[in-house]
């Protein structure tokens, strides 16, 4: 082991961005080992780790007392836990006593704590995207064909309505057809939100996933992938805008291919575009 190897903690979920970061962080000559949730982890990250172990949501103790065992120095958070699950949660004293402080239990401000546990125990908590760089989007327009009018409109307007959700960490997501939200993220996540605000807005659905204004984003950046674009194919939407540099989006290349196939845009989304809609 060299002098400026460092052991990562990786706090794996569910969905292929545990395995890209456990690949990134050992790639960079890191030592790497991970937490596993029952019933919420993607297990097949466990053969490109050095050591894990395996625990129950809000076994926050026996997660921290791992970390230390093997000399973790920094804490990255990626992947995805099935939030109604996790109203299944059994806290351990310590995991109780950090809710118990906590006024409100939205994402942004559960993940915030978690985080500072961590740095409190001498671990710094890094972004997952710092060992998958390449899944940040991109700006611009990303597809052949750009927003029309009416969709350049929608984008714009559910840009604005998705960050007043964002501030008050309710969800990331909007969809928008004619000038009117047809549905909005909760702990549904965002294909189901897609799903239910495009069967009732019909067909020229957008969807906007934005970065929340405040968020933490060491632990808790919006991400999309080739499933919610083929999504909106079947469900005849045809705008996709997401935040670009602050947003994950899994299969680009491929999701890029899909939307110009079926005529579906997808746009990196910055502060200067929006104004210039």
């Amino acid at each position: 082991m060299t002098s400026n190897t460092e052991t990562i903690g990786l706090i794996a979920g569910g969905g292929q961005f545990p395995l890209l970061v456990a690949k990134g962080a050992a790639a960079q000559g890191n030592r790497v080992v991970a937490v596993f949730f029952k019933g919420h982890s993607n297990l097949e990250v466990d053969e490109h780790v050095d050591a894990s172990v395996e625990l129950k949501l809000g076994q926050l103790n026996k997660l921290v007392s791992f970390f230390k065992e093997n000399g973790v120095s920094k804490v990255v958070m990626a992947g995805t836990i099935n939030k109604p699950k996790a109203f299944d949660i059994r806290p351990d004293w310590r995991a109780a006593k950090l809710l118990f402080k906590l006024a409100s239990k939205g994402d942004d401000v559960l993940l915030r704590a978690i985080a500072s546990e961590f740095e409190g125990e001498g671990m710094q908590v890094v972004g997952p995207h710092e060992y998958a760089p390449d899944l940040l989007t991109p700006p611009g327009y990303l597809t052949k064909r750009k927003p029309n009018e009416v969709e350049s409109t929608d984008i714009a307007f559910g840009w604005k309505i998705a960050r007043e959700l964002g501030r008050m960490d309710i969800g990331q997501c909007v969809v928008v057809r004619d000038g009117v939200i047809t549905a909005v993220e909760a702990i549904e996540g965002t294909d189901a939100a897609v799903k239910r605000g495009c069967e009732l807005g019909g067909k020229g659905c957008s969807i906007v996933k934005v970065f929340k204004p405040g968020q933490e984003k060491r632990v808790d950046m919006p991400s999309i992938g080739l499933k919610t674009v083929q999504g909106m194919k079947d469900l005849g939407a045809t705008c996709l805008g997401v935040e670009a540099g602050k947003s994950l989006f899994f299969d680009l290349d491929e999701s890029v291919k899909f939307a110009d196939k079926h005529g579906i845009t997808i746009v990196g989304l910055t502060e200067e575009l929006i104004d210039e809609i």
